[in-house]
């Protein structure tokens, strides 16, 4: 069993960890919803912000064929270890319970999650254009009143579908960005505005991490990262320079007192002198 989270396999970066906790970390209640699983890092995490009375559902085809061939292609080219107990022996490492687990396609999802339920929705699925808009659609529906969605891989070069199927939903169904790092973007159906506001509050302090705001046509967006830490090497080599100006300034002192006082270095000077001076 992983004794850490950064031990199970997955794709979760610090920044979105840090982002996950603060989104997460809001007052106002509601269900939590994952579509898309692999190897529950991120579910770990998600579930640390369980409340009681409320509901964590994931979503998975796991093991199990996908609905069409190109979805099916698409699982065993990318997620051919992925089992349904190996998720579960990671979840419970950190949890006493597991989450309902709806095991199958995302476009079930509705059968299993109640309209207008859910404060934070997941989505990290299928990086196909028709299933990504249809876990679009879900997380619409599921999501209550200033809900928050996040899509995983809105950028990469390998996920065009994703990016598509995202950037039509700002466009086209009123889905609002909050922020965005290198792998994920935030988005609500609500108060984009008020989350932006509360975030750069927090951003302002958290000294582990560097922000930007752009507009996004009008629309202010902010980029989140955490900042570069120094690697290890690094901070040795200037360590080891930073005691070698010491010892030099210390010698450059102790030179300079001896030429004020006539010290061994003066008397060493004299008899070298005397000497030069007596071979000629």
């Amino acid at each position: 069993m992983p004794p850490s989270l950064e031990q199970i396999p997955g794709w979760f970066w610090p920044a979105d960890q840090r982002l996950f906790d603060w989104f997460l970390s809001d007052e106002r209640p509601g269900d939590l919803l994952e579509l898309g699983v692999y190897m529950g890092k991120s579910a770990v995490l998600i579930g640390r912000h369980l409340r009681r009375g409320e509901r964590f559902t994931v979503c998975d085809l796991f093991e199990s064929d996908a609905p069409d061939a190109a979805n099916d292609a698409e699982t065993s080219r990318s997620y051919s270890t992925l089992t349904r107990r190996r998720f579960e022996e990671n979840y419970l490492a950190f949890h006493d319970a597991l989450p309902d687990v709806v095991h199958g396609p995302t476009s079930e999802i509705l059968a299993h999650v109640k309209p207008d339920s859910c404060r934070f929705v997941h989505v990290d699925a299928s990086h196909l254009y028709a299933h990504v808009r249809e876990d679009v659609l879900s997380a619409r529906t599921v999501l209550g009143e200033d809900g928050v969605v996040v899509f995983d891989d809105y950028r990469s070069e390998h996920t065009p579908g994703v990016s598509l199927a995202v950037w039509e939903a700002v466009a086209n169904l009123g889905l609002a960005p909050i922020c965005v790092s290198t792998q994920k973007l935030y988005a609500t159906w609500g108060d984009a505005a008020g989350y932006q506001a509360r975030l750069l509050a927090w951003l302002s302090t958290a000294e582990d991490m560097w922000h930007t705001v752009d507009e996004l046509d009008a629309r202010p967006l902010v980029r989140v990262n955490v900042r570069k830490k120094k690697a290890a090497s690094d901070v040795a080599e200037l360590r080891k320079v930073a005691a070698e100006l010491k010892r030099t300034s210390a010698e450059l002192k102790k030179t300079a007192a001896d030429l004020r006082a006539g010290g061994p270095v003066v008397r060493r000077a004299l008899r070298w002198t005397r000497r030069i001076v007596g071979r000629s």
